[in-house]
């Protein structure tokens, strides 16, 4: 089987009802990002982050998978799917995908605030709401699970090496702005084809690939990539 790497961003979860902050002017739910998705708004009001995750965390039980995940997960009885997303929901295995990559982190995860105490790999899987007191068995307190702006990106080289040996390589719903997730195109092949699938798609830069744009949402435009590529096999 061929290997189709496929890149997702917040376009294909928006599609299932989950708000992305690119399309508001900075503010996610209301938030300026940075108060809820950096360290230093970690440091300033930890009970603020917490309770923004939890809100996130309901959300999530209340929306469902998408036809462009389903049919992403459908790829998979013809090629090698690899998806590598910058979504922390996990719509993407709940429509039936196996192999997928998290770049900035998981809602349904939690850590410890210290894991050199704890352990880089102390992570607990976590689907109710996480308040201030709730700590590891060090007494430290945890917090979600998610690669925060200014924070190192874990799953990157990972990421890097599956993006190398991709056959084909797809990018589905981002704005190829968030760096360093944005940056993985030029990690593949020079003759590997490069399909973007987005309702407003970006401008790419210094891309030797051949690039076909698909000027779709997820929910059409992944079927349309399908029978595209079924044909080329």
């Amino acid at each position: 089987m061929k290997k189709l790497v496929v890149l997702t961003g917040a376009g294909i979860s928006a599609e299932s009802g989950i708000k992305t902050f690119r399309d508001a002017d900075g503010l996610w739910e209301g938030h300026n990002v940075m108060e809820v998705a950096s360290p230093e708004g970690w440091r300033q009001n930890p009970k603020l982050v917490l309770d923004f995750y939890n809100q996130r965390r309901k959300q999530l039980h209340e929306v469902k998978p998408n036809f462009g995940h389903q049919t992403l997960a459908q790829l998979e009885n013809h090629f090698d799917v690899h998806i590598i997303t910058q979504n922390v929901d996990n719509l993407h295995e709940r429509a039936g995908s196996t192999k997928v990559l998290h770049l900035h982190g998981e809602l349904f995860k939690v850590r410890s605030t210290n894991p050199e105490a704890s352990g880089e790999n102390y992570i607990l899987d976590w689907k109710t709401d996480l308040n201030w007191g709730d700590c590891d068995p060090n007494g430290n307190q945890l917090r979600p699970h998610i690669v925060w702006f200014g924070e190192a990106v874990p799953a990157l080289d990972e990421a890097i090496e599956i993006t190398e040996q991709a056959d084909y390589l797809v990018i589905i719903g981002t704005s190829m702005q968030v760096y360093p997730a944005a940056g993985l195109l030029h990690y593949t092949n020079k003759n590997v084809p490069v399909f973007y699938i987005d309702p407003k798609p970006a401008t790419i830069y210094d891309l030797s690939n051949p690039l076909e744009v698909i000027p779709m949402n997820a929910t059409e435009g992944v079927p349309f990539l399908k029978e595209k590529l079924l044909k080329r096999e």
